[in-house]
Formats: C-alpha cells, structure tokens, sequence
C-alpha cells in the first residue's frame, strides 16, 4: 500500500530531517548494530530492534526492496578493564566462548520472535568475518592512517582530523579534545598510543586472551568497531543507505566507523543515521547496581517490583510504539497499564470494522462529509509514519478513525453516511498498519482461540527458555511434560524452540 508522501528522515549526521532519496532507486540497504551475545538483551536493545522492525516493515510497505543487515558481535567488545565480553561471558560460565555466543544468540531470537519482529536479510557473525577485518585493517594502513605498536594496530585519529576536517565528531558532536579516555581499548595500553583518543583496530593477544587469530601483526582479534564496519561494506557496499543504532552507539562505536570507513576507502559509509533513544524506569535511568532495572521476563511474567502484573509481550511492543523512536521511553506500571487499555482498544475496534458487512444498496453514490473527514485521517497515518517513522502519530491518527466506526456500529451514524469503499478503504488500512507496519499480533481474551493461544505459549516457552538459562532442568522438563499432556510438542533447534499441537 503506497501513499503519496515523500518519506523524511532525522539524520543524525546533519542534525535535521531531510527527504529519504536511496542511493539506488527503488532499493534501501540498511544496517543495524545488532546484540553483544555474551548475556541476556536487555529491554533498551529490545526498544531498538523494535523500532528498526518497523522501520524495515515501512520501507517494505512503500515498495522498496529492503537488504537489512543486522550483525552478530561475538567477538571484540571490550569491558571497561580491558577483557573481552565474550571471553568474560564464557569464564564465568565455564564455557568455551562459542558456546556462550550460541546460547545467547539463540535466545535473542527467541525473544525477537516473541516481539514479531521479521528476521533481517543477512545477519552476519564478527568472528566470521576475520579476513575482511584485516583486510580493512590493511586499506586503512595503506592510506596512512593506522600505526602498529607492539603487535596492535592504532588508528590515528589526530592525523585524519587534520586530513579530514569536519569529519571525526561530526555524528556525535564532540571534537578530539572531549575525545581522550572513552574509546574502551584495552586500557592497560594505553601508553602504546600516539594520542589517548586513538582506538585499537586489531589487538595482540595477551595469554589469557581465549579468541585468537592470526594477522600480519600479530595473534590477537579485532577492535569492536571494525566488525561493522567491515561487515556493512561486504554486503551493503562502500556507501549505503541506512545504518542504525540504539543513541548510546554515536560514541565511539558510530563515531569510530565513519573514521575507519573513510580511512579505508576515502568514502563516507552511511548516507542516514538513524538512533533510538534510551529507556527509563520510573522517570530514573536504568541501573543494575542501582537495582533499577527490568527485564523484558520480569514485564511478561510480572515478577519484578515495579509492575503489578505481567503484561502481553504485544502490549509492551505497542506501549513502545505510543512514543516516538527518538524520544526518551518512561517504563511505568501506569504507563504499561494505559498502554494495555489502548493496545486492547484497538485491537477491539479493528475486529468491529472488519465484521462490517456493507450494503451498497444503502448508499446513493455521493461523496459526504463524514467520507472526506475519514480519508483525510487515513491520510493523516502514512503522514505520520512518513515523518520520520513516527509511530505515535499513525496511533493517534488511527484512534481517530475508531471514533467513526464505533459510530457506524453503534448507528450513530446513518449507513448512507460512509460510502462502502471507503469502509473497505478502512479495513485494509486498519489491517496493514496494525499487523503488517506495525507487527503486532491480535492477543486480547476476546480475539479467538488462536491469538490467546499464540501468546500464552510465547509466555510459557520464554518461561522455559529462562529456567534452561537457569540450569533449572526440573522446572524446564515439567513446562515441557505439562504440555505434553495436555497435546503440545515443543522441539528445540539451532533456530530456537518451537512448538505444535499433537494428538494425546
């Protein structure tokens, strides 16, 4: 379904919006820093992984061929000491890194399926991407711009500042000076630097390093930054259209990618910068060691402090979608609460307007009022998603909408009052924009059988899946035996769990 709006987008590189024009027409390639698999994603990481869902479903739904890649780092992201996550992930778990990668990765899944998110088109692993990385770590050397030390690889950032004006700092907004100690190196060398503000863009193994491989410099692995970069360019080409991320990325991860891109070719990566802004709990930013936090478990389940009960995985996504993807999200118990009143609202609306049965023999052919007031707010949806995928005002604008048919059912309005392709105009809006833009499903009590179904299983199985995290096996066999009696099979794949009905 294309409308007739031009699609305007907030770049963060220009600090505005502009128009969306793709480098090719007809063709968008988007990349998006996807999930460190050395734990649990958190709910900022589900928030931006959402709102690029969307975003992807949009660009689709306007007729674009859309490649969207979305990484996999498993490998290279260091702590604030130095070690890597991975490394860090496996030690305490005693697991080999691979494993944990796995594991974790697995579960990211699990949890994108549980929120309808479409897969991406490619979704790339950093350790398996190791020649490409050095290949890049060689184009940057060759253009000047890196130095080795010791058997690690620096990027020079104070020389391509001065070779590149306006470009380092340029997404962020800062300049070398604000730049010196937050480039999460491994800190213990950061005497091997030519300027505290230099990042690693390959690093020599230290003996208790366990993922390693072999480079023209050294054993060791690459920076964090360069996976992307190196990873972006494979498959979506030296300039691209869309490249996203959660706004904690700008720096130095993002910052670091425009630097290392144009180092290496001498061109500019991404033509649009897209960031989601951060989550809040209770007006306060979330903090492990503060105790403020939630996990997307702990809202379904309802097993946290902050919330009365557990909320529908649908009724969070929707509560994500009532605000704008660059605005600041506050997590609230009322905030969830009104979220579910208005996810159930609408759901129930769609379900009136569908089982409208309509009669032409009613309608005498005229265009009325109540016609044009209708088409303008169907227009006013895709207005709202064309300004800059504003979710918030396609919601508000379909609320609008359900006053008209709550009217027309209730015969508050008379059935000549709304030509009939006009209310099949509204079905189809209704029907793509809730389930196919916005991706959600139809979970309410009153929607069948088959949406209550779908979403107590999503529940149970990441009920399960969190007991297995657990090692918590006797729990997990009775959540799989409970539903073995009662006539549903799960299996467990290297794609996640899935389940089916089955005879008993």
């Amino acid at each position: 379904m294309s409308n007739s709006h031009s699609l305007k987008i907030y770049n963060s590189l220009s600090g505005k919006k502009e128009e969306f024009v793709p480098l090719e027409e007809g063709h968008v390639g988007m990349y998006v820093c996807g999930p460190t698999v050395y734990s649990d994603v958190h709910l900022g990481n589900c928030r931006t992984f959402v709102s690029f869902d969307i975003i992807y479903r949009y660009l689709r739904q306007k007729g674009y061929v859309v490649r969207y890649v979305r990484n996999i780092t498993d490998v290279g992201h260091l702590t604030d000491d130095g070690e890597d996550r991975m490394a860090k992930g496996a030690k305490v778990a005693r697991l080999e890194p691979m494993e944990v990668a796995q594991k974790y990765t697995v579960g990211f899944h699990e949890l994108m399926q549980i929120f309808n998110t479409l897969p991406p088109s490619i979704e790339p692993r950093a350790t398996g991407h190791i020649p490409e990385q050095i290949d890049m770590v060689q184009d940057i050397f060759s253009r000047g711009y890196a130095y080795e030390r010791n058997g690690s690889v620096y990027f020079d950032t104070i020389k391509f500042a001065k070779e590149n004006p306006g470009v380092y700092g340029q997404l962020s907004g800062r300049v070398i000076e604000d730049l010196l100690v937050e480039t999460r190196d491994n800190l213990k060398s950061q005497d091997e630097k030519n300027h505290p503000s230099d990042f690693a863009i390959w690093m020599k193994a230290r003996k208790e390093d366990l993922m390693v491989w072999k480079s023209p410099w050294s054993v060791g692995f690459p920076g964090w930054h360069l996976e992307c970069s190196a990873m972006s360019t494979k498959y979506l080409g030296k300039t691209f259209d869309i490249h996203g991320g959660g706004n904690d990325l700008k720096f130095p991860h993002h910052e670091n990618e425009v630097a290392q891109n144009v180092g290496a070719c001498g061109c500019a990566p991404a033509r649009y910068w897209l960031h989601t802004n951060m989550l809040l709990l209770n007006s306060r930013k979330m903090s492990k060691s503060e105790g403020n936090t939630i996990s997307p478990f702990e809202l379904f389940t309802g097993n946290s402090p902050f919330v009365s009960k557990g909320y529908d995985p649908m009724v969070v996504k929707f509560f994500m979608l009532m605000a704008h993807y660059r605005s600041t999200l506050d997590i609230s118990d009322d905030a969830l609460l009104a979220a579910e009143k208005g996810y159930r609202k609408i759901m129930e609306t769609n379900r009136q307007l569908q089982a409208i049965a309509v009669n032409a023999a009613d309608f005498d052919g005229s265009e009325t009022d109540t016609d044009r007031k209708i088409l303008s707010l169907i227009d006013d949806v895709f207005a709202g998603m064309d300004d800059d995928f504003n979710t918030a005002m396609a919601i508000a604008s379909l609320n609008e909408l359900g006053s008209y048919i709550n009217k027309y059912v209730h015969q508050q309005i008379a059935a000549n009052e709304i030509a009939p392709w006009v209310i099949e105009r509204m079905k189809t809006v209704f029907s793509t924009v809730i389930f196919d833009i916005f991706g959600l499903r139809d979970e309410t009590e009153s929607g069948g059988d088959s949406g209550t179904m779908e979403g107590l299983m999503d529940l149970i199985l990441a009920m399960r899946a969190k007991a297995r995290e657990n090692k918590d096996w006797a729990a997990s066999d009775m959540i799989r035996d409970a539903l073995a009696a009662v006539g549903i099979q799960i299996k467990d794949g290297k794609e996640g769990t899935r389940w089916e009905k089955i005879d008993v």
